[in-house]
């Protein structure tokens, strides 16, 4: 049997390359927690920073990088090298550090994503498929796709030792959260090639099944 696998995050990109779609591993550090209000909110404020600084008709743009938007406080966090955990927590009860912490569907931030990962984000937890838009950058940014286990959420919860909303408050569950997790299981979905899980299971299943 294979050892227990653990990565400390944020990433070591050099780590981050060696994953596979299909490997199982705990990841033990730094996640921040951002759902779709958050993503919108985080994408906003790039595309009318960018717009700022370039005008709306500029037909190529580099742009800021994630730590120059979050140095001109633009973002209100650097996501260089982080990874975004699709959350949207229950309120917790007494005693505890958070709610039930389980997974929200991805495909709700996939109109976000290719942005934020061409900021410097490596790593994005949720449950469900991406769109071939998000796969593509995946590739082209050395990223990580991992699914949490979806209906979890009292277990994952206990993974999570610290909790902190660090911006945009207002926005209640909502809000992006510093997590301080400590062995947080979860699967390689699409790794930084653009193998993807979702679609290698099928081919093994299918295979077998001649």
């Amino acid at each position: 049997m294979d050892s227990k696998r653990v990565i400390n995050v944020p990433f070591n990109r050099e780590q981050l390359r060696e994953l596979k779609a299909g490997d199982y591993v705990y990841l033990t550090g730094t996640l921040y927690s951002a759902r779709d209000a958050a993503h919108k909110r985080l994408f906003d404020s790039i595309i009318m920073a960018e717009n700022g600084i370039m005008g709306e008709n500029a037909t190529t743009r580099e742009g800021l990088s994630g730590k120059e938007l979050f140095d001109k406080g633009i973002l209100p966090l650097d996501i260089t090298d982080n990874i975004f955990y699709y959350l949207g927590p229950t309120p917790a009860k007494e005693g505890q550090v958070i709610g039930s912490a389980g997974p929200t569907t991805s495909s709700r931030m996939d109109k976000y994503t290719p942005l934020l990962l061409s900021k410097g984000l490596v790593g994005m937890i949720g449950k469900g498929k991406r769109s071939k838009e998000v796969i593509e950058s995946i590739v082209n940014n050395k990223a990580v796709y991992f699914a949490a286990v979806g209906g979890a959420g009292a277990l994952l919860s206990k993974c999570i030792k610290k909790s902190e909303v660090i911006a945009y408050d207002d926005l209640g569950t909502e809000a992006i959260r510093r997590l301080k997790v400590e062995d947080f299981p979860v699967i390689v979905v699409i790794d930084s090639e653009g193998n993807n899980l979702y679609e290698t299971a099928v081919e093994d299943y299918n295979n077998q099944a001649k």
